[in-house]
């Protein structure tokens, strides 16, 4: 529990730190987010607000986690052990943020709304992707079967190849998924706050249970669950820090940085936690926001041009029937609340049961 507060307190601290900083340099620099000229009319005087605020995030959670495992060994009797998933997912969140990083430069630097093209954003994701799968593999007691609850619940194996081909999809569609979702203030990082919760208290949960020596608690297998629940709570307060500046009207857009790096690390503490298919529940609405991209796409193609919403993702549909800004993010937030509560119902059902069955 230590680790876990000092790492969300340290994370929350220098992510809002960072992110001021960061608004200062870019408004002095007169480096602002270009705005898509074909999206909602009321965004446009959102032109040059400043963006790439996911540095903060990102920053923010990595020294929160690192300096939480210091500062437990040096004040206490108790080591702060780092271990190789947990330093494999902030390190592979890091890796997303940089391709984020990247796409957000291009746009600012050129003053236009498209950052690198789609062959080299979508290189730079596979290749992050690619890279953490074999390093999971090789590094990590990481399971290849398909998980839901836990690694057995299905018993569905996939293989080292097949987990592999899973796993870069699983990051692919997360990172994309959140990326559509960042479209209104603070909407993306305050989805990003309840679905890091409910991992973090996932891994607690793991953790204790593993930690209290009976033979049924060794159902989840997962021997690293609290130093993946630091991750996780490390970067729900980086998004907490960023959302203090990022909250309707935003002083700041995370961009491409930030959203690319919270979706592929809340693909990874799925995999390495070995509940892939819960990451659907818990992040509903990045579901949500990509299926309505690709129902649009592909009612448009069908019907020769007509339109299934007023526009997607589907937060600008509700934006053009009259929502406010802040009614559309303020009750997406609810739905995302309450499908993390029902994620973590599940999950705790489940362990109920396998305890009844013992």
């Amino acid at each position: 529990m230590i680790r876990l507060l000092l790492g969300a307190g340290i994370s929350f601290g220098l992510a809002a730190l960072f992110t001021q900083l960061l608004i200062d340099l870019l408004r002095r620099s007169r480096i602002g987010q270009p705005i898509r000229e074909d999206g909602p009319q009321g965004h446009m005087v959102k032109a040059g607000t400043p963006t790439m605020g996911g540095v903060g995030i990102v920053l923010g959670a990595a020294i929160g986690y690192l300096f939480s495992h210091l500062i437990l060994t040096l004040t206490t009797s108790r080591e702060g052990t780092f271990t190789r998933s947990g330093l494999l997912v902030m390190g592979t969140i890091c890796a997303a943020a940089f391709v984020g990083f990247m796409d957000d430069w291009i746009k600012v630097s050129r003053e236009r709304n498209l950052g690198l093209n789609a062959r080299l954003k979508t290189a730079g994701l596979l290749t992050v992707a690619v890279g953490f799968s074999l390093l999971a593999l090789q590094f990590t007691t990481v399971e290849t079967s398909l998980g839901f609850l836990r690694h057995d619940f299905l018993g569905i194996e996939l293989g080292s190849a097949g987990w592999v081909l899973w796993s870069v999809l699983m990051i692919y569609a997360t990172s994309n998924a959140v990326n559509l979702t960042d479209g209104l203030d603070g909407l993306a990082a305050g989805s990003g706050i309840f679905s890091y919760a409910a991992y973090t208290l996932i891994g607690f949960w793991i953790f204790r249970q593993l930690s209290d020596g009976d033979d049924f608690n060794d159902i989840y297998d997962v021997p690293h669950a609290l130093d993946l629940s630091v991750v996780a709570v490390c970067m729900l307060a980086g998004c907490a820090g960023f959302l203090w500046f990022n909250a309707a009207p935003a002083d700041i857009f995370m961009g491409d940085t930030g959203s690319l790096a919270i979706g592929t690390g809340l693909a990874t503490l799925a995999l390495v936690t070995n509940t892939h298919l819960l990451l659907p529940v818990i992040g509903g609405i990045y579901v949500v926001e990509a299926a309505s991209v690709m129902l649009q796409v592909g009612y448009f193609k069908i019907t020769g041009g007509k339109r299934l919403f007023r526009m997607a993702p589907i937060h600008h549909h509700f934006e053009l029937r009259g929502w406010a800004e802040t009614k559309v993010i303020i009750r997406f937030w609810l739905i995302g609340g309450a499908l993390t509560l029902f994620a973590l119902g599940i999950f705790y059902a489940d362990y109920v049961a396998a305890v009844q069955l013992e």
